[in-house]
């Protein structure tokens, strides 16, 4: 295996994080229109105040990102981190990238003084699940509802 690197994504990279993210959401059959997408990475990038996007990177290029951002909440006091992208190309799985990423999700938001980090599990993924319960982790008895204004 090429030595890997993990960075902030850089206004450089957006193309490489568009193309990522588009990709974890044809895995999970989620329609986000590319300009729309490209829109969010931008800001990201742009305004990393609350948020950040990191890449995982080879010789061969970006192969996998996460993506993290903070609201303020009251139930914890303070920010909370949400943990809205994780995702390894499939070839890459299986050797610690996904590891090395959620550990430097949480490094950096704890620098950056967030309570902690939420985030959620698509029923049926126990292998991303298992990731989060040896990183410390714990599922929450709750349900999640969405809706979206489109």
């Amino acid at each position: 295996m090429d030595a890997i690197s993990i960075a902030t994504a850089e206004p450089r990279d957006l193309q490489s994080a568009v193309v990522l993210l588009q990709a974890q959401f044809h895995e999970h059959g989620i329609s986000t229109p590319e300009e729309a997408l490209r829109d969010v990475v931008r800001s990201v990038i742009d305004n990393p105040r609350h948020r950040f996007m990191l890449l995982a990177s080879s010789a061969h290029g970006p192969f996998a990102i996460a993506y993290a951002a903070a609201h303020l909440s009251a139930e914890h006091g303070g920010l909370i981190g949400w943990l809205e992208e994780l995702y390894v190309k499939p070839d890459q799985r299986g050797n610690g990238v996904g590891s090395s990423l959620l550990v430097e999700v949480t490094a950096r938001a704890e620098q950056l003084g967030w309570r902690g980090v939420e985030l959620e599990v698509v029923e049926g993924h126990e292998r991303a699940a298992a990731l989060y319960l040896r990183h410390g982790f714990r599922p929450v008895a709750r349900s999640r509802y969405s809706r979206i204004f489109r």
